[in-house]
């Protein structure tokens, strides 16, 4: 990489790390190493948080993520995560529905078909 380039991709750095070649090329060559890593990172990240998403919505209807997924594996329901998710946040309808489809198709999950209620509060209203 010339000098060009490197002060090119060294813009915005801090300090000597802008403008000296050496810490430059230096802070430009980590810096594409933690991006290149965290391209990766990024994909995990997002897979995590659309199954959290997704666990927190079936919770609500008495199912846990695992139970969920494997019924509609059972039924050849073939919607990723990423929708999943985004089914359980803006279409509550729709993502109940699916629900009760893997409740019917895998047998585990009919244990948990009824969500305890909480008494305690109705004693303090």
């Amino acid at each position: 990489m010339n000098k060009k380039e490197v002060f090119k991709l060294a813009k915005g750095f801090r300090g000597r790390a802008k403008n000296c070649i050496r810490i430059a090329r230096e802070r430009v060559e980590k810096a594409l190493q933690y991006s290149y890593r965290d391209r990766r990172n990024k994909k995990r990240d997002m897979r995590s948080l659309w199954i959290e998403r997704i666990n927190a919505g079936t919770r609500v209807h008495g199912v846990n993520y695992g139970n969920f997924m494997h019924g509609l594996v059972k039924e050849n329901i073939q919607l990723n995560r990423k929708v999943l998710s985004e089914l359980s946040m803006h279409e509550p309808y729709s993502f109940k529905a699916l629900v009760d489809v893997s409740r019917t198709a895998f047998p585990g999950n009919k244990n948990m078909a009824s969500v305890p209620k909480k008494e305690g509060l109705s004693i303090l209203v």
